[in-house]
């Protein structure tokens, strides 16, 4: 018999709420394009790396939601009709959106990973909350929330966004 291995991110489904704020968030941090390049699941190659002391069974790759380079430069140059399935090279910021299938304790085991592969800032999204949380080090978190605050600022890497404009409250 042949046995297969199910990665644990390929088991990741997402919501409406998911999608929607994983789609929205590109559109607002344009605002921020003359200084980021935003990408939407972008693989990042990890397979020279173990990862397994963060509790993750991924071997090949992560693939954050949403992530920020702060430059296109540090991305290999491509010609038109070429393409690259996966990128060595580390973001500045990821974001990560809990969905309902997640599990909150997965996602912080990630940002464990990725601060440890030398990412800035990690943001978790939690649409049923509202709330976003910021973080800037393993341990080391800001928590932001629709009902108490105006925006999400990412003192790291200097960036703000309208809280109401990512969770589209009160707007039909």
């Amino acid at each position: 018999m042949f046995e297969v291995e199910i990665e644990e991110e390929s088991l990741e489904m997402g919501s409406l709420r998911h999608s929607f704020i994983q789609a929205r968030m590109p559109m607002l941090l344009s605002v921020y394009e003359d200084r980021f390049t935003t990408f939407v699941e972008l693989s990042l190659d990890v397979s020279q790396t173990d990862l397994s002391q963060f509790g993750l069974k991924i071997k090949e790759e992560l693939k954050p939601d949403i992530c920020l380079y702060e430059s296109a430069s540090e991305l290999p140059y491509m010609e038109p009709l070429d393409d690259i399935v996966k990128v060595n090279q580390i973001p500045h910021l990821i974001i990560e959106i809990l969905s309902p299938t997640l599990n909150i304790d997965d996602l912080l085991n990630k940002f464990k990973a990725y601060f440890y592969l030398g990412v800035q800032s990690c943001w978790l999204i939690v649409p049923t909350l509202e709330s976003i949380s910021v973080y800037s080090e393993q341990k080391k978190c800001k928590s932001f929330n629709v009902e108490r605050d105006n925006e999400v600022i990412d003192e790291v890497l200097d960036i703000r966004l309208p809280l109401q404009k990512i969770f589209r409250r009160g707007q039909n």
